[in-house]
Protein backbone atom coordinates (compact mmCIF):
# COMPACT_ATOMS: atom_id res chain seq x y z
CA UNK A 1 0.00 0.00 0.00
CA UNK A 2 1.27 3.19 -0.97
CA UNK A 3 0.08 6.59 -0.42
CA UNK A 4 1.09 10.26 -0.37
CA UNK A 5 1.41 10.20 3.79
CA UNK A 6 3.50 6.87 3.40
CA UNK A 7 6.14 8.31 1.36
CA UNK A 8 6.54 11.59 3.10
CA UNK A 9 10.29 11.62 4.66
CA UNK A 10 10.67 12.56 8.20
CA UNK A 11 13.21 15.74 8.54
CA UNK A 12 15.90 15.10 10.75
CA UNK A 13 15.96 16.69 14.03
CA UNK A 14 19.79 18.25 14.70
CA UNK A 15 21.54 17.66 17.87
CA UNK A 16 20.11 19.52 20.61
CA UNK A 17 17.39 21.09 19.23
CA UNK A 18 13.97 19.83 20.79
CA UNK A 19 10.83 18.50 18.89
CA UNK A 20 9.46 22.25 18.89
CA UNK A 21 12.69 23.80 17.99
CA UNK A 22 13.81 25.06 20.93
CA UNK A 23 17.61 24.51 21.86
CA UNK A 24 18.24 22.06 24.49
CA UNK A 25 19.64 22.90 28.67
CA UNK A 26 21.40 20.22 30.34
CA UNK A 27 19.20 20.30 33.15
CA UNK A 28 21.26 20.16 36.86
CA UNK A 29 22.42 17.32 37.44
CA UNK A 30 20.19 15.07 39.93
CA UNK A 31 22.68 14.58 42.93
CA UNK A 32 22.93 18.94 43.16
CA UNK A 33 18.81 18.92 42.95
CA UNK A 34 18.06 16.67 45.44
CA UNK A 35 20.43 18.62 47.54
CA UNK A 36 18.61 21.61 46.28
CA UNK A 37 15.45 20.45 46.72
CA UNK A 38 16.21 19.44 50.55
CA UNK A 39 17.08 22.82 51.30
CA UNK A 40 13.97 24.28 49.68
CA UNK A 41 11.42 21.23 51.58
CA UNK A 42 13.55 22.80 54.67
CA UNK A 43 12.31 26.46 54.23
CA UNK A 44 9.16 25.66 52.80
CA UNK A 45 6.98 25.93 55.71
CA UNK A 46 5.27 28.84 57.24
CA UNK A 47 5.98 28.31 60.64
CA UNK A 48 10.18 27.88 59.42
CA UNK A 49 10.10 31.30 57.60
CA UNK A 50 8.49 32.85 60.83
CA UNK A 51 11.36 31.50 62.58
CA UNK A 52 14.01 32.44 60.48
CA UNK A 53 12.44 36.08 59.54
CA UNK A 54 12.54 36.31 63.78
CA UNK A 55 16.13 35.28 63.69
CA UNK A 56 17.32 37.10 60.86
CA UNK A 57 15.71 40.49 62.33
CA UNK A 58 17.76 40.13 65.72
CA UNK A 59 20.71 41.78 66.42
CA UNK A 60 23.43 39.45 65.85
CA UNK A 61 21.02 36.75 64.23
CA UNK A 62 20.61 34.83 66.60
CA UNK A 63 17.22 34.02 69.13
CA UNK A 64 16.67 31.58 72.47
CA UNK A 65 13.84 29.25 71.74
CA UNK A 66 12.12 30.53 74.76
CA UNK A 67 11.22 33.95 72.92
CA UNK A 68 10.27 31.43 69.83
CA UNK A 69 6.50 30.04 70.71
CA UNK A 70 4.87 32.72 71.73
CA UNK A 71 5.86 35.19 68.12
CA UNK A 72 4.82 32.25 65.83
CA UNK A 73 1.80 31.04 68.19
CA UNK A 74 2.56 27.11 67.81
CA UNK A 75 3.10 25.15 70.79
CA UNK A 76 7.10 24.63 72.17
CA UNK A 77 7.31 20.47 70.70
CA UNK A 78 6.35 21.67 67.31
CA UNK A 79 8.88 24.74 67.28
CA UNK A 80 11.65 22.11 68.47
CA UNK A 81 10.48 19.99 65.64
CA UNK A 82 10.75 23.18 63.12
CA UNK A 83 14.03 24.17 64.38
CA UNK A 84 15.49 20.98 64.26
CA UNK A 85 14.80 20.65 60.14
CA UNK A 86 16.13 24.19 59.74
CA UNK A 87 19.70 22.60 61.82
CA UNK A 88 19.93 19.69 60.28
CA UNK A 89 19.38 21.62 56.54
CA UNK A 90 22.43 23.77 57.53
CA UNK A 91 20.57 27.08 57.91
CA UNK A 92 20.78 27.20 61.70
CA UNK A 93 23.18 26.38 64.64
CA UNK A 94 22.14 25.23 67.99
CA UNK A 95 23.90 25.95 71.03
CA UNK A 96 22.89 25.23 74.51
CA UNK A 97 23.28 28.14 76.96
CA UNK A 98 22.37 27.34 80.88
CA UNK A 99 19.01 25.30 80.23
CA UNK A 100 18.05 27.11 77.10
CA UNK A 101 18.85 26.54 73.20
CA UNK A 102 20.06 29.39 70.86
CA UNK A 103 19.75 29.39 67.71
CA UNK A 104 21.65 31.27 65.01
CA UNK A 105 21.32 32.08 61.22
CA UNK A 106 23.92 29.96 58.82
CA UNK A 107 23.66 33.36 56.27
CA UNK A 108 25.29 31.28 53.64
CA UNK A 109 22.80 29.06 53.52
CA UNK A 110 20.39 31.35 53.21
CA UNK A 111 22.92 32.75 50.12
CA UNK A 112 22.78 29.06 48.83
CA UNK A 113 18.73 28.90 48.13
CA UNK A 114 19.18 32.39 46.48
CA UNK A 115 21.65 30.97 44.19
CA UNK A 116 19.97 27.89 43.37
CA UNK A 117 18.97 29.19 40.00
CA UNK A 118 21.74 31.71 39.43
Amino acid sequence: MTGPDLLVDQPTRPTGVSACGTALASPMPRAVAEERSALLKAVADPVRLQLLSLIASSPRQEACVCDMTQVVGVSQPTVSHHLKVLVEAGVLTRARRGTWAWFTLVPRRLEDITRIFG
